[in-house]
Protein backbone atom coordinates (compact mmCIF):
# COMPACT_ATOMS: atom_id res chain seq x y z
CA UNK A 1 0.00 0.00 0.00
CA UNK A 2 1.05 3.63 -1.14
CA UNK A 3 0.25 6.38 0.71
CA UNK A 4 -1.06 9.34 -1.11
CA UNK A 5 1.98 11.60 -2.64
CA UNK A 6 -0.31 14.55 -3.26
CA UNK A 7 -1.32 14.87 0.74
CA UNK A 8 1.64 14.63 1.62
CA UNK A 9 3.83 17.06 -0.13
CA UNK A 10 1.28 19.76 -1.24
CA UNK A 11 2.94 22.40 0.30
CA UNK A 12 5.94 21.90 -1.67
CA UNK A 13 4.20 22.27 -4.84
CA UNK A 14 2.31 25.20 -4.10
CA UNK A 15 6.39 26.72 -2.97
CA UNK A 16 7.37 25.60 -6.13
CA UNK A 17 4.94 26.90 -8.12
CA UNK A 18 5.52 30.41 -6.73
CA UNK A 19 8.73 30.77 -6.25
CA UNK A 20 11.09 27.93 -7.33
CA UNK A 21 14.21 29.12 -5.64
CA UNK A 22 13.20 29.05 -2.27
CA UNK A 23 10.86 25.68 -2.57
CA UNK A 24 10.25 23.55 0.13
CA UNK A 25 9.92 19.57 -0.32
CA UNK A 26 7.72 18.33 2.79
CA UNK A 27 6.94 14.62 3.51
CA UNK A 28 4.60 14.29 6.56
CA UNK A 29 4.29 10.98 7.31
CA UNK A 30 1.24 10.48 10.23
CA UNK A 31 2.16 7.44 12.12
CA UNK A 32 -1.66 6.63 12.75
CA UNK A 33 -1.47 5.79 8.27
CA UNK A 34 0.94 3.08 8.41
CA UNK A 35 0.37 0.98 6.24
CA UNK A 36 1.06 -2.28 8.92
CA UNK A 37 0.76 -1.68 12.30
CA UNK A 38 2.41 -3.98 13.41
CA UNK A 39 2.30 -4.73 17.07
CA UNK A 40 1.08 -0.82 17.66
CA UNK A 41 -2.15 0.62 18.57
CA UNK A 42 -3.79 3.56 17.39
CA UNK A 43 -4.98 6.20 20.21
CA UNK A 44 -6.96 9.24 19.69
CA UNK A 45 -8.12 9.76 23.03
CA UNK A 46 -6.13 12.76 23.29
CA UNK A 47 -7.42 14.01 19.69
CA UNK A 48 -8.46 17.43 21.63
CA UNK A 49 -4.88 18.29 22.58
CA UNK A 50 -2.88 17.18 19.62
CA UNK A 51 -5.14 17.54 16.76
CA UNK A 52 -4.55 13.90 15.49
CA UNK A 53 -4.30 10.06 16.65
CA UNK A 54 -0.85 8.47 17.09
CA UNK A 55 0.80 5.02 17.07
CA UNK A 56 1.68 3.78 20.61
CA UNK A 57 3.56 -0.10 21.29
CA UNK A 58 1.25 -1.16 24.32
CA UNK A 59 3.09 -3.85 24.65
CA UNK A 60 2.92 -4.25 28.73
CA UNK A 61 6.57 -5.10 29.10
CA UNK A 62 7.12 -7.16 25.98
CA UNK A 63 8.49 -5.10 23.04
CA UNK A 64 5.78 -4.96 20.45
CA UNK A 65 6.56 -6.25 16.26
CA UNK A 66 7.36 -3.13 14.04
CA UNK A 67 5.43 -0.62 12.05
CA UNK A 68 5.93 -0.16 8.90
CA UNK A 69 4.84 1.51 5.65
CA UNK A 70 6.32 2.98 2.57
CA UNK A 71 7.17 6.35 1.68
CA UNK A 72 7.35 8.25 -1.54
CA UNK A 73 9.27 11.12 -1.63
CA UNK A 74 9.42 14.05 -4.65
CA UNK A 75 12.81 13.27 -5.67
CA UNK A 76 16.17 11.88 -4.35
CA UNK A 77 18.31 13.81 -1.92
CA UNK A 78 19.40 14.49 1.91
CA UNK A 79 16.19 15.39 4.06
CA UNK A 80 16.17 16.52 7.31
CA UNK A 81 14.09 14.35 9.86
CA UNK A 82 11.77 15.32 12.65
CA UNK A 83 10.33 13.00 15.07
CA UNK A 84 7.39 14.02 17.21
CA UNK A 85 7.16 12.04 20.39
CA UNK A 86 7.25 12.81 24.15
CA UNK A 87 8.74 10.87 27.29
CA UNK A 88 5.72 9.66 29.13
CA UNK A 89 7.23 8.75 32.30
CA UNK A 90 10.48 10.40 32.52
CA UNK A 91 13.28 9.25 35.62
CA UNK A 92 15.13 10.68 34.89
CA UNK A 93 14.30 9.42 31.76
CA UNK A 94 11.22 6.92 30.90
CA UNK A 95 10.66 3.70 29.17
CA UNK A 96 9.08 4.66 25.82
CA UNK A 97 11.63 3.93 23.66
CA UNK A 98 12.60 3.09 20.31
CA UNK A 99 14.20 3.63 16.87
CA UNK A 100 13.21 4.54 13.33
CA UNK A 101 14.52 2.97 10.59
CA UNK A 102 14.39 4.17 6.38
CA UNK A 103 15.54 1.25 4.16
CA UNK A 104 16.99 -0.85 6.85
CA UNK A 105 19.25 2.02 8.37
CA UNK A 106 18.77 3.35 11.49
CA UNK A 107 18.04 6.84 11.57
CA UNK A 108 18.79 9.90 14.29
CA UNK A 109 18.98 8.35 18.07
CA UNK A 110 17.10 6.19 20.33
CA UNK A 111 13.35 8.57 20.92
CA UNK A 112 11.01 8.66 23.38
CA UNK A 113 13.67 8.88 26.07
CA UNK A 114 14.35 12.53 26.27
CA UNK A 115 13.37 13.61 29.72
CA UNK A 116 10.51 15.98 28.77
CA UNK A 117 7.20 14.93 29.37
CA UNK A 118 6.03 17.29 26.91
CA UNK A 119 5.24 16.52 23.08
CA UNK A 120 7.33 17.87 20.82
CA UNK A 121 9.90 17.69 17.63
CA UNK A 122 13.10 16.21 17.95
CA UNK A 123 15.80 16.51 15.40
CA UNK A 124 16.43 13.07 13.55
CA UNK A 125 19.29 14.03 12.03
CA UNK A 126 20.00 13.88 7.90
CA UNK A 127 19.06 10.86 5.52
CA UNK A 128 19.94 10.71 2.01
CA UNK A 129 17.14 9.32 -0.11
CA UNK A 130 18.59 7.27 -3.24
CA UNK A 131 14.89 7.00 -4.60
CA UNK A 132 11.70 7.89 -5.24
CA UNK A 133 10.50 5.06 -2.63
CA UNK A 134 11.60 3.56 0.42
CA UNK A 135 10.83 1.84 3.50
CA UNK A 136 9.86 3.45 6.96
CA UNK A 137 9.82 1.57 10.08
CA UNK A 138 9.23 1.96 13.81
CA UNK A 139 10.99 -0.29 16.27
CA UNK A 140 9.92 -0.74 19.79
CA UNK A 141 12.43 -1.49 22.34
CA UNK A 142 11.29 -1.64 25.72
CA UNK A 143 6.65 -2.80 24.84
CA UNK A 144 6.01 0.05 27.33
CA UNK A 145 3.79 2.59 25.33
CA UNK A 146 6.30 4.34 23.44
CA UNK A 147 4.43 6.70 21.36
CA UNK A 148 5.06 8.89 18.02
CA UNK A 149 2.48 10.86 16.30
CA UNK A 150 4.34 12.03 13.26
CA UNK A 151 7.64 12.09 11.25
CA UNK A 152 8.37 14.93 8.79
CA UNK A 153 11.00 14.55 6.02
CA UNK A 154 11.82 18.21 4.93
CA UNK A 155 14.50 19.00 2.13
CA UNK A 156 15.08 22.26 3.89
CA UNK A 157 17.50 21.77 5.81
CA UNK A 158 16.92 25.08 8.46
CA UNK A 159 12.99 24.13 8.68
CA UNK A 160 11.93 23.40 12.16
CA UNK A 161 8.29 22.25 12.65
CA UNK A 162 5.65 24.22 14.56
CA UNK A 163 4.81 22.86 18.00
CA UNK A 164 2.29 25.31 19.45
CA UNK A 165 -0.73 23.51 18.35
CA UNK A 166 -2.63 26.05 16.11
CA UNK A 167 0.49 26.77 14.43
CA UNK A 168 0.67 22.71 14.09
CA UNK A 169 -2.71 22.52 13.08
CA UNK A 170 -2.30 24.96 10.43
CA UNK A 171 0.52 23.13 8.83
CA UNK A 172 -0.75 20.07 9.30
CA UNK A 173 -3.90 20.99 7.68
CA UNK A 174 -1.75 22.98 4.53
CA UNK A 175 0.22 19.32 3.73
CA UNK A 176 -2.25 17.14 4.35
CA UNK A 177 -5.49 18.05 4.45
CA UNK A 178 -6.89 21.05 2.24
CA UNK A 179 -6.49 19.42 -1.40
CA UNK A 180 -9.77 18.03 -1.74
CA UNK A 181 -13.35 19.11 0.85
CA UNK A 182 -14.02 16.49 3.14
CA UNK A 183 -16.50 13.36 1.80
CA UNK A 184 -19.51 14.13 1.73
CA UNK A 185 -21.69 11.44 3.18
CA UNK A 186 -25.54 13.33 2.34
CA UNK A 187 -28.26 14.64 5.01
CA UNK A 188 -29.87 12.33 7.28
CA UNK A 189 -32.53 12.25 9.54
CA UNK A 190 -30.72 11.72 12.48
CA UNK A 191 -26.69 12.01 13.00
CA UNK A 192 -25.90 10.06 16.18
CA UNK A 193 -22.14 10.58 17.58
CA UNK A 194 -20.77 8.50 19.90
CA UNK A 195 -21.03 4.89 19.57
CA UNK A 196 -20.82 3.55 23.15
CA UNK A 197 -24.17 1.79 24.39
CA UNK A 198 -26.37 5.20 24.61
CA UNK A 199 -25.31 6.04 20.96
CA UNK A 200 -25.67 2.87 19.21
CA UNK A 201 -29.37 2.47 21.15
CA UNK A 202 -30.37 5.85 19.85
CA UNK A 203 -28.95 4.94 16.77
CA UNK A 204 -30.89 1.83 16.19
CA UNK A 205 -34.01 3.27 17.54
CA UNK A 206 -34.33 6.27 15.39
CA UNK A 207 -33.51 3.77 12.81
CA UNK A 208 -36.16 1.39 13.56
CA UNK A 209 -38.70 4.27 13.84
CA UNK A 210 -38.12 4.77 9.71
CA UNK A 211 -35.27 7.79 10.25
CA UNK A 212 -32.09 7.45 7.84
CA UNK A 213 -29.45 7.21 10.70
CA UNK A 214 -26.02 8.13 10.79
CA UNK A 215 -23.80 6.21 14.15
CA UNK A 216 -20.23 7.67 14.76
CA UNK A 217 -17.78 5.74 16.60
CA UNK A 218 -13.68 7.44 17.31
CA UNK A 219 -12.89 3.51 18.01
CA UNK A 220 -12.81 0.57 15.77
CA UNK A 221 -15.27 -1.00 18.03
CA UNK A 222 -18.66 -0.12 19.80
CA UNK A 223 -19.79 -0.58 23.15
CA UNK A 224 -17.70 2.22 24.41
CA UNK A 225 -16.81 1.28 28.33
CA UNK A 226 -18.42 -2.01 27.60
CA UNK A 227 -15.84 -3.08 24.91
CA UNK A 228 -13.21 -5.20 24.53
CA UNK A 229 -11.71 -2.16 25.05
CA UNK A 230 -12.23 -0.98 28.65
CA UNK A 231 -14.54 -4.43 29.63
CA UNK A 232 -16.94 -2.56 32.19
CA UNK A 233 -19.94 -4.71 32.52
CA UNK A 234 -23.53 -3.39 31.86
CA UNK A 235 -25.39 -2.06 35.46
CA UNK A 236 -28.79 -0.76 36.03
CA UNK A 237 -31.94 -2.83 35.85
CA UNK A 238 -34.05 -3.02 32.53
CA UNK A 239 -36.73 -4.99 33.70
CA UNK A 240 -38.53 -2.26 36.92
CA UNK A 241 -39.60 -0.19 33.81
CA UNK A 242 -42.89 1.97 34.39
CA UNK A 243 -42.11 1.19 30.48
CA UNK A 244 -41.79 -2.19 29.39
CA UNK A 245 -41.08 -0.94 26.14
CA UNK A 246 -37.85 0.78 26.92
CA UNK A 247 -34.89 -1.54 27.37
CA UNK A 248 -35.34 -3.84 24.37
CA UNK A 249 -32.37 -2.87 22.77
CA UNK A 250 -30.51 -2.34 25.25
CA UNK A 251 -31.25 -6.25 26.19
CA UNK A 252 -29.61 -6.87 22.69
CA UNK A 253 -26.68 -5.38 23.11
CA UNK A 254 -26.42 -7.05 26.83
CA UNK A 255 -23.78 -9.80 26.65
CA UNK A 256 -25.14 -11.22 30.19
CA UNK A 257 -22.38 -10.05 32.77
CA UNK A 258 -18.93 -10.96 32.42
CA UNK A 259 -17.81 -8.63 35.06
CA UNK A 260 -14.92 -5.87 34.40
CA UNK A 261 -11.58 -6.12 33.35
CA UNK A 262 -11.81 -10.15 32.12
CA UNK A 263 -8.86 -11.15 30.41
CA UNK A 264 -11.28 -12.53 27.33
CA UNK A 265 -12.15 -10.07 25.06
CA UNK A 266 -15.11 -11.89 23.25
CA UNK A 267 -16.62 -12.11 26.31
CA UNK A 268 -17.94 -8.07 26.11
CA UNK A 269 -19.40 -8.73 22.63
CA UNK A 270 -17.69 -6.66 20.02
CA UNK A 271 -18.87 -8.74 17.21
CA UNK A 272 -22.03 -9.01 17.77
CA UNK A 273 -22.75 -5.31 18.37
CA UNK A 274 -21.47 -3.94 15.01
CA UNK A 275 -23.75 -6.58 13.34
CA UNK A 276 -26.84 -5.98 15.26
CA UNK A 277 -26.28 -2.48 13.66
CA UNK A 278 -24.92 -3.01 10.48
CA UNK A 279 -28.50 -5.54 10.00
CA UNK A 280 -30.17 -2.52 10.21
CA UNK A 281 -31.97 -1.10 6.42
CA UNK A 282 -31.89 2.52 7.61
CA UNK A 283 -28.46 3.05 9.38
CA UNK A 284 -25.47 3.94 8.28
CA UNK A 285 -22.51 2.83 10.58
CA UNK A 286 -19.17 4.77 10.51
CA UNK A 287 -16.03 4.27 12.91
CA UNK A 288 -12.70 5.03 13.39
CA UNK A 289 -14.10 8.81 12.66
CA UNK A 290 -13.60 11.16 15.63
CA UNK A 291 -15.93 14.50 15.27
CA UNK A 292 -13.94 17.76 16.13
CA UNK A 293 -16.02 20.54 13.75
CA UNK A 294 -19.29 21.51 12.97
CA UNK A 295 -21.46 24.10 10.72
CA UNK A 296 -24.20 26.19 12.09
CA UNK A 297 -27.15 27.98 11.49
CA UNK A 298 -28.14 30.37 14.23
CA UNK A 299 -28.59 27.99 17.03
CA UNK A 300 -29.05 24.99 14.67
CA UNK A 301 -26.38 22.49 14.22
CA UNK A 302 -26.12 21.46 10.45
CA UNK A 303 -23.47 19.32 9.63
CA UNK A 304 -20.59 17.19 11.54
CA UNK A 305 -16.95 16.68 10.55
CA UNK A 306 -15.16 13.79 11.62
CA UNK A 307 -11.77 12.74 10.82
CA UNK A 308 -10.89 8.94 10.27
CA UNK A 309 -8.53 8.00 13.25
CA UNK A 310 -6.13 5.59 10.86
CA UNK A 311 -6.41 7.44 7.26
CA UNK A 312 -7.00 10.95 8.55
CA UNK A 313 -9.24 11.45 6.05
CA UNK A 314 -12.18 13.80 6.76
CA UNK A 315 -15.96 13.16 6.26
CA UNK A 316 -19.35 15.57 6.87
CA UNK A 317 -22.53 14.37 8.08
CA UNK A 318 -25.35 16.92 7.37
CA UNK A 319 -28.52 16.15 8.85
CA UNK A 320 -31.75 17.27 10.99
CA UNK A 321 -31.07 16.28 14.36
CA UNK A 322 -28.32 15.38 16.02
CA UNK A 323 -27.62 13.50 19.36
CA UNK A 324 -24.32 13.85 21.13
CA UNK A 325 -23.64 10.06 22.98
CA UNK A 326 -20.06 11.17 23.13
CA UNK A 327 -19.94 11.22 26.66
CA UNK A 328 -17.51 14.27 26.86
CA UNK A 329 -20.24 16.63 25.32
CA UNK A 330 -18.48 17.23 22.72
CA UNK A 331 -20.61 17.84 19.91
CA UNK A 332 -22.57 20.17 22.38
CA UNK A 333 -19.26 21.81 23.06
CA UNK A 334 -18.54 22.34 19.34
CA UNK A 335 -21.77 23.96 18.88
CA UNK A 336 -21.68 26.07 22.06
CA UNK A 337 -24.40 24.31 24.65
CA UNK A 338 -24.87 25.31 27.93
CA UNK A 339 -23.12 22.83 30.15
CA UNK A 340 -21.81 21.70 33.67
CA UNK A 341 -18.63 20.77 35.03
CA UNK A 342 -17.87 19.82 38.19
CA UNK A 343 -19.59 19.69 41.37
CA UNK A 344 -22.22 22.35 42.42
CA UNK A 345 -22.57 23.95 45.68
CA UNK A 346 -25.24 22.88 48.26
CA UNK A 347 -26.21 26.73 48.38
CA UNK A 348 -26.86 26.58 44.54
CA UNK A 349 -28.32 23.07 44.32
CA UNK A 350 -30.07 22.20 47.72
CA UNK A 351 -28.57 19.09 47.58
CA UNK A 352 -27.63 17.25 50.78
CA UNK A 353 -25.12 15.33 48.97
CA UNK A 354 -23.79 18.42 47.24
CA UNK A 355 -20.37 20.05 48.32
CA UNK A 356 -20.00 22.66 50.65
CA UNK A 357 -18.16 24.99 47.64
CA UNK A 358 -18.79 24.49 43.76
CA UNK A 359 -15.75 22.72 42.01
CA UNK A 360 -14.41 20.33 38.71
CA UNK A 361 -14.00 17.91 41.00
CA UNK A 362 -15.25 15.30 38.42
CA UNK A 363 -15.41 11.25 38.84
CA UNK A 364 -12.17 9.66 37.46
CA UNK A 365 -11.25 7.08 34.63
CA UNK A 366 -10.48 3.61 34.76
CA UNK A 367 -8.04 1.14 32.95
CA UNK A 368 -8.72 -2.05 33.74
CA UNK A 369 -5.93 -5.47 33.61
CA UNK A 370 -6.07 -8.66 34.18
CA UNK A 371 -3.49 -11.43 34.27
CA UNK A 372 -3.44 -14.99 34.17
CA UNK A 373 -1.69 -18.41 35.44
CA UNK A 374 0.71 -19.94 32.99
CA UNK A 375 2.85 -22.85 32.95
CA UNK A 376 6.03 -21.34 33.31
CA UNK A 377 7.57 -18.83 35.69
CA UNK A 378 8.25 -15.03 33.92
CA UNK A 379 9.73 -11.99 35.11
CA UNK A 380 8.78 -8.65 34.57
CA UNK A 381 11.06 -5.55 33.60
CA UNK A 382 12.23 -3.56 36.34
CA UNK A 383 9.70 -0.02 36.59
CA UNK A 384 12.17 2.52 38.16
CA UNK A 385 9.62 5.19 36.39
CA UNK A 386 6.45 3.52 37.77
CA UNK A 387 4.78 4.27 41.34
CA UNK A 388 6.63 2.70 44.15
CA UNK A 389 5.05 0.15 46.16
CA UNK A 390 5.72 -1.67 49.59
CA UNK A 391 5.76 -4.45 51.44
CA UNK A 392 3.69 -1.50 53.91
CA UNK A 393 1.17 -0.49 50.84
CA UNK A 394 0.72 -2.55 48.04
CA UNK A 395 -2.65 -3.55 46.10
CA UNK A 396 -2.41 -7.73 46.23
CA UNK A 397 -4.80 -8.43 43.04
CA UNK A 398 -4.96 -10.86 40.39
CA UNK A 399 -7.11 -8.59 38.70
CA UNK A 400 -8.20 -5.11 38.74
CA UNK A 401 -12.09 -4.08 39.49
CA UNK A 402 -13.37 -0.45 39.15
CA UNK A 403 -11.36 0.98 42.21
CA UNK A 404 -8.42 1.46 39.35
CA UNK A 405 -9.57 5.03 39.15
CA UNK A 406 -7.42 8.45 38.38
CA UNK A 407 -8.96 11.80 38.14
CA UNK A 408 -10.73 13.47 41.12
CA UNK A 409 -10.23 16.76 40.26
CA UNK A 410 -6.48 16.87 40.00
CA UNK A 411 -6.85 15.83 36.16
CA UNK A 412 -8.92 17.49 33.91
CA UNK A 413 -10.86 14.35 32.01
CA UNK A 414 -11.06 15.52 28.36
CA UNK A 415 -7.96 17.77 28.01
CA UNK A 416 -5.51 15.54 30.43
CA UNK A 417 -7.01 12.38 29.00
CA UNK A 418 -3.52 10.82 28.32
CA UNK A 419 -1.99 12.10 31.79
CA UNK A 420 -4.80 9.91 33.44
CA UNK A 421 -3.99 6.87 31.32
CA UNK A 422 -0.45 6.97 31.78
CA UNK A 423 -0.98 7.89 36.03
CA UNK A 424 -2.91 4.55 35.63
CA UNK A 425 -0.37 2.63 33.70
CA UNK A 426 2.46 3.73 36.08
CA UNK A 427 -0.13 2.44 38.86
CA UNK A 428 -0.49 -0.66 37.00
CA UNK A 429 2.94 -1.62 36.43
CA UNK A 430 4.81 -0.44 39.24
CA UNK A 431 2.12 -2.61 41.08
CA UNK A 432 2.55 -5.49 39.42
CA UNK A 433 6.37 -5.27 39.83
CA UNK A 434 6.36 -5.69 43.25
CA UNK A 435 4.13 -8.04 43.19
CA UNK A 436 6.24 -10.44 40.54
CA UNK A 437 9.49 -9.77 43.06
CA UNK A 438 7.77 -9.69 46.20
CA UNK A 439 5.31 -12.56 46.04
CA UNK A 440 6.67 -15.31 43.82
CA UNK A 441 4.71 -18.02 45.90
CA UNK A 442 1.76 -16.08 44.02
CA UNK A 443 2.67 -14.22 40.83
CA UNK A 444 5.30 -16.12 39.46
CA UNK A 445 3.65 -18.38 37.28
CA UNK A 446 1.03 -15.09 36.35
CA UNK A 447 1.42 -12.57 33.73
CA UNK A 448 -0.22 -9.65 32.63
CA UNK A 449 -2.48 -10.47 29.68
CA UNK A 450 -3.95 -7.49 29.36
CA UNK A 451 -4.14 -3.96 30.18
CA UNK A 452 -6.37 -1.11 28.59
CA UNK A 453 -4.79 1.41 27.01
CA UNK A 454 -8.37 3.39 26.20
CA UNK A 455 -9.86 4.79 29.49
CA UNK A 456 -13.33 4.33 30.46
CA UNK A 457 -14.14 7.26 31.77
CA UNK A 458 -17.53 8.20 34.19
CA UNK A 459 -17.47 12.67 34.45
CA UNK A 460 -16.50 15.31 32.23
CA UNK A 461 -19.23 17.85 30.44
CA UNK A 462 -23.05 17.69 31.41
CA UNK A 463 -24.97 19.70 28.58
CA UNK A 464 -27.87 21.71 30.16
CA UNK A 465 -31.53 20.89 29.64
CA UNK A 466 -34.83 22.30 29.84
CA UNK A 467 -35.06 20.11 33.09
CA UNK A 468 -32.20 19.47 35.18
CA UNK A 469 -32.12 16.26 37.23
CA UNK A 470 -31.84 16.51 41.39
CA UNK A 471 -30.62 14.52 44.52
CA UNK A 472 -34.40 15.42 44.88
CA UNK A 473 -35.48 14.36 42.08
CA UNK A 474 -34.48 11.17 43.00
CA UNK A 475 -35.11 10.85 46.12
CA UNK A 476 -38.37 11.59 46.27
CA UNK A 477 -39.02 9.44 43.06
CA UNK A 478 -40.81 12.34 41.44
CA UNK A 479 -42.97 11.35 38.70
CA UNK A 480 -43.08 14.55 35.83
CA UNK A 481 -45.49 14.13 32.90
CA UNK A 482 -42.45 13.81 30.61
CA UNK A 483 -40.61 10.77 32.78
CA UNK A 484 -39.38 8.69 30.20
CA UNK A 485 -36.45 6.03 31.38
CA UNK A 486 -36.69 4.55 34.60
CA UNK A 487 -33.48 4.53 36.58
CA UNK A 488 -32.45 2.17 39.85
CA UNK A 489 -28.55 2.14 39.95
CA UNK A 490 -27.57 3.95 43.50
CA UNK A 491 -26.24 7.33 43.51
CA UNK A 492 -22.70 6.35 43.51
CA UNK A 493 -20.03 8.90 43.41
CA UNK A 494 -16.88 8.01 43.54
CA UNK A 495 -13.94 9.79 45.94
CA UNK A 496 -10.45 8.51 46.72
CA UNK A 497 -9.84 5.40 48.91
CA UNK A 498 -8.08 7.06 52.29
CA UNK A 499 -5.48 4.58 51.95
CA UNK A 500 -4.50 4.99 48.58
CA UNK A 501 -4.34 8.96 49.77
CA UNK A 502 -2.59 8.06 52.74
CA UNK A 503 0.34 6.77 50.51
CA UNK A 504 -0.30 8.39 47.15
CA UNK A 505 -1.75 11.75 48.12
CA UNK A 506 -2.77 14.11 45.04
CA UNK A 507 -1.92 10.90 42.95
CA UNK A 508 -4.66 8.83 44.20
CA UNK A 509 -5.33 6.16 41.48
CA UNK A 510 -7.96 3.56 44.01
CA UNK A 511 -11.30 4.83 44.51
CA UNK A 512 -13.69 4.31 47.00
CA UNK A 513 -17.38 4.50 47.16
CA UNK A 514 -20.97 4.94 48.97
CA UNK A 515 -24.06 3.66 47.93
CA UNK A 516 -26.92 5.63 48.58
CA UNK A 517 -29.93 3.58 47.95
CA UNK A 518 -32.59 4.83 45.53
CA UNK A 519 -36.16 3.42 44.96
CA UNK A 520 -36.75 3.66 40.80
CA UNK A 521 -37.44 6.88 39.53
CA UNK A 522 -38.33 8.08 36.26
CA UNK A 523 -35.41 10.69 34.19
CA UNK A 524 -37.53 13.39 32.31
CA UNK A 525 -37.53 13.95 28.53
CA UNK A 526 -36.72 17.39 29.26
CA UNK A 527 -33.27 16.16 30.34
CA UNK A 528 -32.08 14.71 27.24
CA UNK A 529 -31.85 17.66 24.92
CA UNK A 530 -29.80 20.85 25.09
CA UNK A 531 -31.52 23.99 26.10
CA UNK A 532 -30.18 26.05 23.83
CA UNK A 533 -29.06 24.25 20.83
CA UNK A 534 -32.49 23.55 18.95
CA UNK A 535 -31.76 20.18 17.37
CA UNK A 536 -29.32 18.35 19.70
CA UNK A 537 -30.35 15.71 21.62
CA UNK A 538 -28.19 13.69 24.48
CA UNK A 539 -27.91 10.25 26.02
CA UNK A 540 -25.23 8.94 27.85
CA UNK A 541 -23.57 10.66 31.09
CA UNK A 542 -23.69 13.89 29.40
CA UNK A 543 -27.45 14.55 30.23
CA UNK A 544 -28.66 17.16 32.00
CA UNK A 545 -28.12 16.57 35.47
CA UNK A 546 -26.52 17.74 38.60
CA UNK A 547 -23.35 16.48 39.89
CA UNK A 548 -24.74 14.21 43.09
CA UNK A 549 -28.31 13.24 40.38
CA UNK A 550 -25.57 12.00 37.73
CA UNK A 551 -23.80 9.73 40.37
CA UNK A 552 -27.28 7.35 39.76
CA UNK A 553 -27.99 8.28 36.18
CA UNK A 554 -24.34 7.17 34.53
CA UNK A 555 -24.45 3.51 34.69
CA UNK A 556 -24.94 1.75 30.87
CA UNK A 557 -28.33 0.19 30.73
CA UNK A 558 -30.18 3.27 32.19
CA UNK A 559 -27.92 5.62 29.67
CA UNK A 560 -29.10 2.94 26.84
CA UNK A 561 -33.02 3.55 27.14
CA UNK A 562 -31.67 7.36 27.21
CA UNK A 563 -30.90 6.45 24.08
CA UNK A 564 -33.89 4.59 22.87
CA UNK A 565 -36.02 7.32 24.20
CA UNK A 566 -33.84 9.58 22.00
CA UNK A 567 -34.79 7.66 18.99
CA UNK A 568 -38.40 8.19 19.25
CA UNK A 569 -38.73 11.55 20.50
CA UNK A 570 -36.45 12.33 17.00
CA UNK A 571 -39.24 10.18 14.73
CA UNK A 572 -41.96 12.44 16.03
CA UNK A 573 -40.06 15.74 15.52
CA UNK A 574 -38.98 14.86 12.02
CA UNK A 575 -43.05 13.55 11.79
CA UNK A 576 -44.38 17.28 13.08
CA UNK A 577 -40.94 18.90 11.85
CA UNK A 578 -40.69 20.60 15.36
CA UNK A 579 -37.75 20.75 17.27
CA UNK A 580 -36.78 17.91 20.23
CA UNK A 581 -38.40 21.54 22.56
CA UNK A 582 -41.07 21.17 20.64
CA UNK A 583 -41.56 17.24 20.60
CA UNK A 584 -42.42 18.06 24.66
CA UNK A 585 -44.21 21.19 24.11
CA UNK A 586 -46.74 20.46 21.24
CA UNK A 587 -46.40 16.40 21.23
CA UNK A 588 -45.82 15.11 24.05
CA UNK A 589 -48.64 13.14 24.52
CA UNK A 590 -47.93 11.17 21.27
CA UNK A 591 -43.97 10.13 22.59
CA UNK A 592 -45.37 8.44 25.68
CA UNK A 593 -47.35 6.76 24.47
CA UNK A 594 -44.66 5.23 21.85
CA UNK A 595 -42.36 4.57 24.87
CA UNK A 596 -45.33 3.02 26.66
CA UNK A 597 -45.74 0.59 23.34
CA UNK A 598 -48.85 2.07 22.51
Amino acid sequence: MKINLSRWWALALCAAMAAPAQAQRHVYVETESFANKGGWVVDQQSFAVLGSSYLMAHGMGRPVKDAFTKVEFPAPGKYRVWVRTKDWAPFPTGPGQFTLWLDGKQVGKVFGASGSDVWKWYDGGTVDVTGKEAELRIKDLTGFNGRCDAILFTDAQKFTPPNRLEDLNAFRAKVLHTLTSPVDNGRFDLVVVGGGIAGTCAAISAARMGLKTALIQDRPVLGGNNSSEVRVHLMGDVDKNHYPKLGRIVREMDNGDPGNGNADAKEYGDARKIAIVKGEKNLSLFLNTHVYKLEKNADKITAVVGRNIVTNEDQRFSGAYFADCTGDGTVGYLAGAEFRWGRESKSETGESLAAEKADSFTLGTSNLWASLERDTVSSFPETPWALQFSDEYHIDEEKSDWQWETGFGNFNTVYEAEQIRDHNLRAIYGNWSYLKKSKPEKYAKRELAWVAYIGGKRESRRIMGDHILTQMDIQDGKRYPDGTVTATWTIDLHFPDKKNSKYFEGQEFFAGTKHIRVAPYTIPYRCLYSRNISNLFMAGRNISTTHVAFGSTRVMRTCGMMGEVVGFAAYVAKKHETSPRGVYQQHLKELMGIVEGE
